[in-house]
């Protein structure tokens, strides 16, 4: 069994990674279907920006990583970093573990060009902290706007300042964590303890699946990547700048569909709305947050003011238009990667 595994684990890979992509087609079949036939109301010309805004969106993450991994030492070509900015989208969206597929993946495809483990966690953080953490400046500036046209709930407002605070909260707590090697050990030790027990639940005959060792080392290397970065604070506004436009082109793509419905609602009620469903997405079992996302970014639009047949059919529209033109180019990309890393 283990040498049939070694000999054809590529074609089994390639397998499962077709199965998982036709499961999250097979959850939004009747959305798709919805969508279709919605495509004779609407402006065509209008959802055509959706493409250059998604171009600007990924060559936004690929700054941001070139920029991080140049102040480690390992900047990397943007052809390349945009390759992958194409392909983690795909790994994120077809494996359900709320981004954690994507923080191995990064590892695994830039371990060729002198990448370490290390290296390449601390910037997959740093890409979602500076991502959440300029979410929470256009979260305020959403409910700022939300005020100005009076549909400012008590709800709304509880969900954005909540949001704001558990952003900022995690922040800080990583950070007091990753600072001294004290805490490391004590944090490594207590999830790697809780980690395994949960795991020996599912895996009875595997009562270590993480090794505290390999864990409690990648965080150390990490801790020695921060100091230096921290050396070099003044050069993080440059990938923060891209942060908060990869944030604004993906709220302009959402934008985009309400133009092209012939709809121009509140800018403040898309921003809740798609901060919150990206926090659930997350945590979602599903490929993609797939149910999760569509619901939440749906009743918050409701709350917020937007009617909701409107909020339902955008919502549907531009995350079927969204995944069908990202996912075929970011597996296509995967697929290429995965044979070089074989």
């Amino acid at each position: 069994m283990k040498n049939f595994l070694r000999k054809n684990w590529k074609a089994i890979l390639n397998a499962v990674t077709i199965v998982l992509l036709g499961a999250a087609i097979y959850f939004v079949r009747k959305d798709v279907g919805s969508v279709l036939s919605d495509f004779a109301k609407i402006n065509a010309i209008a959802l055509i920006l959706m493409i250059p805004l998604q171009l600007l969106n990924y060559s936004a993450y690929a700054h941001m990583y070139q920029d991080l991994l140049g102040m480690l030492g390992r900047r990397q070509p943007l052809k390349r970093m945009y390759k992958i900015a194409l392909e983690l989208n795909f790994v994120n969206h077809v494996f359900p573990s709320g981004g954690v597929s994507g923080f191995s993946y990064f590892t695994a495809r830039l371990k060729p060009y002198g990448v370490s483990t290390s290296q390449s966690t601390l910037t997959q953080t740093l890409r979602f902290i500076l991502t959440f953490a300029s979410f929470v400046i256009l979260l305020f500036i959403g409910l700022f706007m939300l005020a100005l046209g009076g549909s400012a709930s008590n709800m709304t407002i509880l969900i954005t300042c909540s949001l704001a605070f558990l952003t900022v909260f995690v922040i800080v707590v990583g950070m007091y964590v990753i600072s001294n090697k004290k805490r490391i050990h004590s944090f490594t030790q207590t999830l790697t303890i809780y980690v395994n027990k949960l795991i020996h639940v599912i895996r009875p005959k595997h009562p270590e699946t993480i090794n505290l060792k390999r864990v409690e080392k990648v965080f150390n290397e990490t801790h020695d990547n921060y100091l230096l970065l921290k050396e070099k604070f003044p050069a993080m506004k440059s990938p923060f700048f891209y942060s908060i436009l990869a944030n604004v082109t993906e709220l302009a793509t959402i934008y985009v569909v309400y133009i092209a419905y012939g709809q121009f609602v509140n800018p403040g009620a898309v921003i809740i709305a798609y901060a919150l469903a990206n926090f659930a997405g997350l945590i979602a079992v599903l490929p993609g947050g797939i149910g999760v996302y569509e619901g939440l970014m749906t009743a918050v639009l409701i709350s917020a003011g937007v009617p909701a047949g409107l909020a339902i059919s955008v919502t549907v529209m531009y995350r079927v238009i969204n995944m069908a033109l990202s996912l075929p180019v970011g597996y296509y990309f995967y697929h290429k990667a995965i044979d070089k890393l074989g």
